[in-house]
């Protein structure tokens, strides 16, 4: 059923996104050059000049759709996430169609016309996607269309599966029964479909009742029980699904992938890969490189203050731990006398900390001093978003205290992050800012980066945890 769904979802999504691209291909055109919201000084194209390329159009969106999955049942649930992969595609398209154009064409069209396109296009094709999943929603929600499915399991994957179902009824799963190890311990009252016996009645439930779904949501040690239940429905014809209870190991989501006919479960895969992984790391490029460019005043004043104020060196070369558990050197203006850690050994500042310089109290209250790390970002060693990098001693020391930590390494450290905006930075609970790194990676999305990028120019330089 979940594979018919799908199936019809992506046909729809697809004829929206045909219909979609061609009516604005074709309202481009006429505000263009018959509204004229430009002024026109090359005389007017007629529309079959246009109207000529609206195949290549239609079927270029479509490609580049597909290639970027935006028809495949991973982005089904996320509707945030596909909003997102539906900008990026249309601008992927739009920057084919262009060079397209100019490669293949001797005619030159529109610049205005193709900014209109892309401008109009992209809020079109998320609408209009957006209608197709409320349109099935709202279908699914009245009962039409749905499979009657059984739920085996009682235990939390059970109980997960069951508040996903309810949540998503676009999905087409109507919960009919469940089956549960003991019935007599389990309450009804918040549940609007019946107990229909224990593990034991299986069979004889399958034979008194018609489902079109069944869903093993047994806990690990049931594990010989499952393949009991399996087999007595070796020979049916309903649709199985298993969910494997694997959600003590799952902190920052899984993905279920088919090799050569081997189901594999990914558990804690970062989110970052692909056409999202290479647009962050454009955006830390071209950001860093003008933020280097721009501030690179203010680093000579610094430069100039601490050179009058301290003897030694203007940057401090530090370990840290970054993506992967791979070590890299962190760049900082020093803001601590030559000898800080020469007595102490690696030791975190305190806001009383007498070891650093004059103008390093200033720095490190501002935030100046970690400037310098935006040529980390440029080299590829840190990104401007991400949790704070740590030294190695310090990460040795909490991997074993603090139970996921070291999943904060799954993705670039950053010069701020969700931590930092939030007030936990410095000598504050670990706890609560691993909670945060790991929110992040979570819910990672290019524009989450862009919020936390805001926040930190409103409140993150300046903190009262900042010493």
């Amino acid at each position: 059923m979940l594979k018919r769904y799908q199936n019809q979802i992506g046909t729809l999504l697809r004829l929206s996104d045909a219909l979609t691209v061609g009516a604005t291909w074709t309202l481009a055109y006429w505000l263009r050059f018959e509204f004229q919201i430009f002024e026109v000084t090359k005389g007017i194209p007629g529309f079959g000049t246009y109207a000529t390329l609206l195949p290549l159009v239609v079927i270029l969106w479509g490609v580049v759709f597909s290639w970027m999955g935006l028809y495949s049942s991973n982005r089904v649930l996320r509707r945030t996430h596909e909003f997102y992969r539906t900008i990026s595609a249309h601008i992927t398209a739009l920057t084919f169609l262009l060079a397209l154009t100019y490669l293949i064409s001797d005619y030159r069209y529109s610049r205005a016309t193709m900014a209109i396109f892309g401008f109009l296009g992209a809020p079109a094709l998320a609408l209009g996607r957006l209608f197709i999943r409320n349109l099935v929603r709202k279908i699914r929600t009245n009962g039409m269309g749905v499979a009657r499915t059984l739920v085996v399991g009682d235990g939390r994957s059970a109980e997960m599966i069951i508040q996903r179902v309810k949540k998503f009824p676009e999905l087409g799963f109507q919960i009919t029964g469940q089956l549960v190890a003991d019935p007599k311990t389990v309450t009804e009252h918040s549940r609007d479909f019946p107990i229909l016996g224990s593990f034991q009645d299986f069979k004889s439930v399958l034979e008194q009742n018609h489902f079109e779904e069944i869903i093993f949501a047994l806990p690990r040690t049931h594990g010989s029980l499952l393949d009991e239940l399996l087999a007595q429905v070796r020979d049916e014809t309903v649709d199985i699904r298993i969910v494997p209870d694997l959600h003590e190991y799952v902190v920052l989501g899984c993905l279920i992938e088919d090799f050569e006919g081997i189901p594999v479960v990914g558990v804690n895969e970062s989110p970052l890969e692909g056409w999202g992984a290479g647009f962050k790391r454009l955006t830390d490029i071209l950001l860093s490189s003008f933020g280097l460019l721009i501030l690179s005043p203010i680093f000579a004043l610094i430069a100039i203050a601490m050179r009058m104020s301290s003897p030694g060196p203007i940057f401090y070369r530090q370990e840290r731990m970054g993506m992967d558990g791979r070590s890299f050197q962190m760049i900082k203006f020093r803001s601590m006398r030559v000898d800080a850690e020469e007595r102490t050994g690696p030791v975190w500042a305190t806001a009383e900390d007498n070891r650093k310089t004059p103008i390093g109290t200033f720095l490190r209250s501002t935030s100046l001093d970690e400037l310098p790390q935006l040529w980390n970002v440029l080299m590829g060693d840190m990104s401007l978003v991400g949790p704070r990098p740590e030294r190695p001693f310090f990460v040795n020391k909490f991997r074993s205290e603090i139970p996921g930590y070291m999943l904060r390494h799954k993705v670039k450290s950053g010069i701020t992050g969700w931590a930092q905006v939030h007030g936990w930075r410095g000598d504050t609970s670990l706890a609560r800012r691993i909670e945060c790194d790991l929110y992040y990676i979570r819910h990672w999305s290019f524009w989450l980066d862009i919020k936390i990028l805001c926040l930190t120019v409103w409140r993150g330089f300046i903190n009262r945890n900042a010493y």
